[in-house]
C-alpha cells in the first residue's frame, strides 16, 4: 500500500502585505545609501572644514531618522519608537570620528 505525501499547504499571503515589504526595502536601500555615505564622508570633511564635517554629519543623521519613519509608517506602526535607534546608527558610529 502506498502512502500519500501530505503537503503542509499555507495560507497565500495577503498582496498588501507583500506591498508593503517591496516598499519598506526599496525605501531603506534609497534612505541608507545617503545616510552611510554622508556619514563616512563627513569624517574626511571634518579634518579639514570642521563646521562642514559636522554639516554632514548632522544631516546624515537626518535621513537616517527620515528612513526609519518612513518604514515604520508604511506598516502604520508608532513613529516613537525605539527601530529609530536604528536610523540613527550611521551617525552615532562615525560620530566617534567626526567630534
Amino acid at each position: 500500500m502506498a502512502t500519500r505525501r501530505t503537503r503542509s499547504r499555507r495560507a497565500p499571503m495577503n498582496i498588501e502585505t507583500v506591498q508593503r515589504w517591496v516598499a519598506s526595502a526599496i525605501l531603506f536601500h534609497v534612505g541608507s545609501v545617503p545616510a552611510v555615505t554622508l556619514a563616512v564622508y563627513s569624517i574626511g570633511v571634518a579634518d579639514s572644514d570642521y563646521g562642514k564635517g559636522v554639516g554632514l554629519w548632522i544631516m546624515s543623521g537626518v535621513i537616517g531618522l527620515l528612513t526609519a519613519a518612513g518604514i515604520l509608517a508604511i506598516f502604520r506602526r508608532s513613529l516613537l519608537s525605539l527601530w529609530l535607534i536604528v536610523g540613527l546608527l550611521p551617525t552615532v558610529v562615525t560620530g566617534f570620528y567626526v567630534l
